[in-house]
């Protein structure tokens, strides 16, 4: 049997192909171009393309993951994986896909206070109340850095803090970072990373071992009275999170407060399990 016959019999033609699996000839040539579909044949002389009728289901597959707006990339790796392992990979992308609609959506409500002029109103959203601490020793670890790189630093730190805070006693209270100046993606910082310890000695003999670029460090957080709002994952996100320290800073002047310190925010709940509207951190100012 000759090739041309196997191809007349067995495969499709490019238009055939695409009216079964209900898309255009177009958009079948795309697919192989990006390497999502190739054809089960193309003929050497004419350059014709022939598909299988079993690749029609992967080819409306293609189609539908793309409406999701999903990278390529991770199309590839979705049509190659199988069964509950592609489901996964789904799930995984859609997650991802929601935490950053709720951090849009959070932050179109900021941008249309704002810009409203019902700044009022949007700091309304949000509880102010105060809390003491004792004094208590840290663990810290200071950079400088833009907005952008936050969300990578700080888990990064925190990790490492957290595993020095073993070999100091344990940790004694949420973890929690500092901004001594402003941090946006103009201005870097700095910020500090910090981690309650109980033991003090052992907290300088670990931080003393740490490569010098980390800038570890060991200090004393003086007692103080906290200002904070609480807020959900998705609000953390910047530029999201200044309404809520807007919104602190405002309660603190109608309180006839003053600032004791740098603001902060406070990190009490487990961040990879929460979801986009859990509650997860406290920005915060000392006051007096």
């Amino acid at each position: 049997m000759t090739e041309d016959v196997l191809v007349d019999k067995e495969l499709l033609t490019i238009g055939a192909f695409a009216a079964r699996a209900r898309l255009s000839p177009k958009a079948l040539r795309l697919y192989d171009r990006l390497g999502l579909l190739a054809p089960a044949h193309v003929d050497e002389v004419s350059g014709y393309r022939y598909y299988r009728a079993d690749q029609a289901e992967r080819a409306r597959l293609v189609a539908l993951l793309r409406q999701l707006d999903m990278p390529l990339a991770r199309i590839a790796e979705v049509v190659a994986a199988e069964g509950s392992a592609a489901a996964g990979l789904l799930d995984a992308y859609w997650a991802d896909i929601e935490a950053r609609f709720a951090s849009q959506r959070t932050l179109a409500e900021y941008l249309r206070g704002r810009l409203s002029g019902r700044s009022s109103e949007m700091y309304g959203k949000f509880v102010i109340e105060t809390v003491e601490l004792p004094e208590r020793v840290v663990l810290t670890e200071k950079r400088h850095m833009l907005a952008d790189e936050l969300p990578v630093w700080i888990p990064a730190a925190l990790g490492r803090l957290e595993e020095g805070a073993r070999e100091a006693g344990g940790i004694t209270g949420d973890p929690f970072v500092v901004y001594y100046a402003a941090v946006s993606n103009e201005s870097d910082g700095p910020a500090e990373s910090c981690v309650p310890v109980a033991d003090a000695d052992a907290a300088r003999a670990w931080a003393e071992g740490q490569p010098r670029a980390r800038g570890i460090q060991v200090r004393v957080e003086p007692a103080q009275r906290l200002a904070y709002a609480r807020i959900t994952k998705a609000q953390v996100a910047h530029p999201q999170i200044l309404a809520a320290f807007e919104a602190v800073e405002a309660w603190i002047t109608e309180q006839g407060l003053s600032y004791d310190g740098p603001c902060r925010e406070i990190y009490f709940a487990d961040w990879d399990a929460a979801g986009p509207e859990d509650a997860v951190c406290d920005v915060a100012f000392p006051v007096r």
